[in-house]
C-alpha cells in the first residue's frame, strides 16, 4: 500500500473510533477505544474483568492477551516498533514484524516471503458492536483477491478470548487457501504440542520438520519444545491445540479439528516456530481446512485463547491443566 493511501486510511480509523468507553455490561465486559498503548493512539482495550485483549487498528492486530492489572502477557511485543507507524516492509524495519497476533494464508507456497500486502503490514478498520465484540475488516488484497475479516470476543466470567476469522474472496481467479493463524509469543519456559490418539504422524510430528538435538522431549502424548538459541526451527502436527508455559503463565491455544477435511502442510493442525537470537520469540500457529474460494466464497476459521497462572513448578503438569478447557 502506498503512503498516501495509508495515512488515509489510517486517519479514517481515528476519526470513526472517536475515544469512548462502553460501560461495562452486567457480565462485566466493557470495551475502550482510542487507548495509547506502546506509543500506539489507536488501541481498543476489550475487558471482562478477569482478563483484556489489545488491539491495534493501525497494526491490524491484537498486541496482547493478559490479565486484568498486569502490565504484560505471553504475546511478544517488539520493543524496537514501540509507537511506530506501520513501514512499507515492517519484517525489514526488525525482525519479527509488531508482533501479536495476526493471520497470513496458508500454504506458504502461494508467497514465499514476504508476507503479501494486506496480511501483517496494513492497518484494518475496527469496529466495536454492542454485545462488546470487536471486529477488524481489511482492505481487499489485490495480489488474492482476499479480505479479512477478524472478530475478537471475550467470555463473560472466564479468562478465555476467541478469535473468528474469516477469508472473503472479493475477485480473482479461484484460490486453495487455508486460514492460517500467527501469534508471536515471548520466549516460554516450554511450549507442548499433544500428540491425538490418531494422529496420522507415526513419531507424533510432521515428517518434513526436524526439531534440534536437545530442543524436543517427550511426555507421553506431550511433545514438549524449548528455544534453540543457535538454530531456529519449525515442527507441526494434526493436534488441534498447542500450549505455552511462561514463568508466571499459561495460555493455550486451539482450534477446531475437522474430520476428513484438508490441511496444507502435510495434515498439520498446530504449528510451533522457534527464533533464534538475538530475536529470541516463538510462534504458535494454528492452520485451517483448505478451501477453493471464487468470488463471493468465504472461508473461516476460530481460535481459542485460554489463559492461566501458574500453579505447579512442573511445566508438563501445567500444560496437561489446560488440555481440556472450557471453551
Amino acid at each position: 500500500m502506498r503512503a498516501p493511501r495509508l495515512l488515509l486510511l489510517l486517519a479514517l480509523i481515528t476519526s470513526a473510533i472517536t475515544p469512548h468507553l462502553h460501560a461495562a455490561d452486567a457480565t462485566g465486559l466493557s470495551v475502550a477505544t482510542a487507548q495509547t498503548y506502546r506509543g500506539w493512539k489507536d488501541a481498543i482495550i476489550l475487558r471482562n474483568g478477569l482478563v483484556e485483549a489489545v488491539i491495534v487498528p493501525s497494526l491490524g492486530r491484537v498486541m496482547q492477551f493478559r490479565f486484568v492489572g498486569e502490565t504484560d502477557g505471553p504475546f511478544w511485543e517488539n520493543e524496537k516498533l514501540f509507537g511506530q507507524p506501520m513501514p512499507a516492509d515492517p519484517w525489514k524495519a526488525a525482525h519479527g514484524s509488531f508482533g501479536g497476533d495476526k493471520t497470513w494464508p496458508a500454504p506458504q507456497s502461494l508467497w514465499n516471503w514476504p508476507p503479501p500486502d494486506i496480511f501483517d503490514r496494513t492497518a484494518v478498520n475496527a469496529s466495536v458492536s454492542s454485545d462488546r465484540s470487536v471486529t477488524l475488516v481489511s482492505e481487499t488484497s489485490p495480489r488474492f483477491g482476499l479480505r479479512t475479516i477478524r472478530r475478537i470476543t471475550l467470555d463473560r466470567g472466564a479468562p478465555v478470548m476467541h478469535i473468528s476469522t474469516t477469508y472473503q474472496k472479493a475477485a480473482g481467479d479461484p484460490l486453495a487457501v487455508s486460514v492460517w493463524i500467527i501469534t508471536q509469543l515471548r520466549e516460554p519456559v516450554a511450549s507442548f504440542l499433544p500428540v491425538p490418539l490418531d494422529s496420522k504422524f507415526p513419531t507424533g510430528l510432521a515428517p518434513q520438520w526436524s526439531a534440534p538435538a536437545g530442543a524436543m522431549q517427550r511426555h507421553g502424548d506431550l511433545l514438549r519444545f524449548v528455544r534453540d538459541p543457535k538454530k531456529s526451527y519449525k515442527v507441526g502436527n494434526d493436534a488441534a491445540a498447542i500450549i505455552w508455559v511462561g514463568e508466571r503463565h499459561v495460555l493455550r491455544i486451539s482450534t477446531d479439528r475437522l474430520a476428513g477435511a484438508d490441511y496444507p502442510d502435510g495434515g498439520c493442525i498446530a504449528e510451533f516456530y522457534a527464533n533464534a537470537d538475538p530475536v529470541p520469540y516463538v510462534e504458535h500457529e494454528t492452520v485451517g481446512p483448505l478451501k477453493t474460494l471464487r468470488p463471493g466464497d468465504s472461508v473461516s476459521a476460530t481460535n481459542h485463547y485460554v489463559l492461566a497462572r501458574r500453579s505447579s513448578k512442573d511445566p508438563v503438569a501445567d500444560a496437561r491443566a489446560l488440555l481440556t478447557p472450557k471453551k
